[in-house]
């Protein structure tokens, strides 16, 4: 099992001011401890649930160009981005910008979007569920083009691009590292049977079922179950312990997950939650 820091809360006791120094020290800290991935949430807003809305939230793209300049090994990308934020061949070249910037260390994470209320708020245009899953499909048809090296033009039914050049071209190849966020059976697990490398779906009692349909919809697109990775998130507060931590992370890998992103919710010393996810590790080895 790998374990993986999604960074999803930069309310830190250091203060905004203070958010750069305390987010390098953190994400040296986490590599340091052998945590194996950090991913960052692609939102503007906090979510319910984590945080008032007010509270700071980072953009997801600078954000991780800041953490390569950080980090040597961990491999890094968003968990995930909404589909609605960024022109497709924008989104190909800002990740393939930063996979040539880190070395080959930066993937992609993406899903259909769910924030309507901060949508809203910020003037970003949010359609119905359908639309979204259709945006989704045409995006991850053309970054996976734009890496294939191809200069064909895209004709979709929302894009049209004339010329898919994108160079340089991403150090990892066939492609980044591809992973499709969710767990909607009919839409979401079809999309990663079809074209990810790896799900992720939060931990619930619904997990093995999850994992069920996604085999079925690989068997009926002729996939290869065990060629993508199964994921998980799951959070942690002041009340985890590292023992809690490791029996959850123990369920998902009886499961068949073998990585697990954790983040902290209420937990302003972020030195706290990698010491948490340390301990869990050497619990689970």
């Amino acid at each position: 099992m790998e374990f993986g820091l999604h960074i999803a809360d930069y309310t830190w006791n250091s203060g905004p001011a203070q958010l750069g120094p305390a987010l390098a020290a953190h994400v040296r800290n986490a590599e340091a401890a052998g945590i194996q991935r950090m991913t960052v949430m692609d939102h503007f807003w906090q979510l319910p649930g984590i945080g008032p809305e007010s509270n700071e939230m980072l953009e997801a793209y600078a954000t991780l160009g800041f953490i390569v300049a950080h980090t040597e090994k961990a491999l890094l990308h968003t968990l995930v981005t909404g589909v609605i934020y960024r022109h497709p061949a924008l989104l190909a070249k800002a990740v393939t910008t930063l996979d040539v910037l880190s070395g080959g260390r930066v993937g992609l994470g993406i899903g259909a979007a769910w924030n309507e209320q901060e949508s809203a708020g910020l003037g970003i245009e949010f359609p119905p569920v359908a639309e979204r899953f259709r945006q989704l499909e045409e995006q991850i048809q053309i970054c996976l083009q734009m890496w294939s090296g191809s200069e064909e033009p895209y004709e979709g039914a929302i894009w049209q691009l004339g010329r898919t050049l994108n160079s340089p071209q991403s150090i990892t190849r066939p492609h980044p590292y591809l992973m499709i966020g969710g767990s909607g059976e009919k839409k979401t697990l079809r999309l990663v049977a079809q074209y990810a490398d790896a799900c992720n779906i939060s931990y619930s009692p619904e997990s093995a079922r999850k994992l069920d349909v996604l085999r079925a919809h690989c068997d009926a697109v002729g996939r290869d179950y065990d060629e993508i990775e199964k994921t998980a998130m799951i959070p942690v507060s002041p009340a985890s312990s590292t023992e809690s931590v490791a029996a959850t992370v123990r369920e998902l890998a009886d499961l068949g997950f073998t990585a697990t992103y954790v983040f902290a919710v209420q937990m302003p010393e972020p030195a706290e939650v990698v010491d948490l996810i340390a301990g869990a590790a050497a619990l689970v080895e």
